[in-house]
């Protein structure tokens, strides 16, 4: 199955859908809320006596259901319709997060975070496939990077307000973001689900018929972006999270506001691309976007390990951030040119969402015992080679054909 045709950016609407404007402005709170809490999950599990090993399985054991209930979340997205599943999703996750302000025990704090990762995962596929079908083709890309931009300006905003609240305790911030979840949903329900709607607006509530992911992975495009994903989540959500953390401050030597300067410094190349990184895949195709982006982090990710001091270690995540930027938008833009309006992406989302989530459970486990065991520099740079097979993928893929 061939990917969709690229129209000419001429025929470009000027203004983006309002309901897209909506799920992206609840993306920003929900993001805005995961980063108030992300710095405390740890010391918050290790304050009720636990190992360092248990305090750091509360971060894993919300990717693992995440991960093992992907494949539900996009059947139900099918059923019930993006918008419903979104706004479940987003309450499911406020429910398990105002819990987590009232645990008694570790065990209970873990339980919560687990039903917490199954909201996650149903809210993520229903926006994912909900953009993917409601998007206007012109414009894939460009929605692809502002709701990208939305997460990221959250995730690094969420920290700072954090530090703010830190006076308030641990409890708190769960409390808080709890309260902005209901909001999100709220406003998400009213403007996609409830009943104030035009009757255009209404068939975006309808389930549609699903594309299979037989259908999808027809596509050389779709399977491209499903091995670009894997090398992705490795690269970025795994090893970046876990590794280069560990590097930075073992191995380098730097303090904790050192280290924080160089994931900071990912997260500013990554702004910087995603302000004109979906702009440019709609106007040239997906192809090239993704080949330089996905080419430029496999090869600063390889060399992460030789870094010899600390501003070479910022530099070389700044250039890694500015890459990733430049390849993300094109290939969530990818879904939609694969998907199409007419039929719902719930699978082929919830497929594409797990090739990333795999890696980023997998992958600080094993880079973390690659470096152990054969050094930093080598754990570094097989996890370049991993993602450099996007690049080989794409490589692989014809150039799509512009609309006339």
């Amino acid at each position: 199955m061939p990917a969709s045709p690229l129209p000419s950016s001429a025929d470009a609407p000027e203004r983006l859908p309002r309901d897209l404007v909506v799920l992206i402005g609840a993306a920003l709170i929900v993001a805005l809320g995961f980063g108030l809490i992300a710095p405390i999950l740890p010391s918050y599990a290790q304050s009720f006596g636990v190992s360092n090993a248990a305090a750091a399985a509360i971060v894993s054991v919300f990717a693992a259901t995440r991960l093992l209930f992907a494949p539900f979340s996009g059947r139900i997205t099918e059923r019930w319709g993006e918008p419903l599943g979104y706004v479940s999703g987003v309450l499911i996750v406020a429910v398990s997060t105002i819990a987590c302000a009232y645990a008694t025990d570790y065990w209970s704090l873990i339980v919560f975070r687990a039903v917490g990762g199954i909201g996650s995962t149903l809210f993520t596929v229903s926006a994912g496939s909900f953009l993917a079908r409601r998007s206007p083709a012109s414009l894939r890309g460009r929605v692809a990077g502002l709701y990208g931009g939305a997460f990221l300006i959250g995730n690094v905003a969420g920290p700072l307000v954090g530090g703010l609240l830190s006076p308030l305790g641990y409890r708190a911030p769960f409390l808080i973001y709890g309260v902005a979840l209901v909001i999100a949903a709220a406003v998400v329900y009213v403007f996609l689900v409830g009943v104030r709607r035009t009757p255009g607006e209404a068939k975006a509530g309808q389930a549609l018929p699903p594309l299979s992911l037989r259908e999808a992975w027809s596509s050389p495009a779709y399977r491209a972006a499903m091995i670009g994903n894997f090398g992705n989540g490795w690269v970025t959500f795994g090893v970046r999270t876990s590794l280069v953390p560990l590097f930075a401050a073992g191995y380098l030597g730097m303090d904790a506001l050192q280290v924080g300067l160089v994931l900071t410094a990912f997260a500013l190349g990554n702004a910087a691309a995603l302000s004109f990184s979906g702009r440019w895949s709609d106007r040239v195709g997906r192809r090239r976007p993704i080949i330089i982006g996905m080419s430029i982090a496999a090869l600063t990710g390889s060399l992460l390990g030789l870094s010899p001091d600390a501003w070479v270690l910022v530099a070389l995540s700044l250039i890694s951030g500015l890459g990733t930027g430049m390849f993300g938008p094109a290939q969530q833009a990818t879904i939609a040119d694969t998907v199409g309006p007419e039929r719902s992406a719930g699978r082929a989302m919830a497929a594409f969402q797990m090739a990333a989530d795999l890696p980023a459970i997998a992958a600080p486990l094993i880079a973390g015992y690659l470096s152990d065991h054969l050094g930093y520099a080598p754990a570094f740079a097989i996890s370049g080679l991993i993602m450099a097979l996007g690049v080989i993928a794409w490589a692989r893929v014809r150039p799509a054909q512009r609309a006339a």
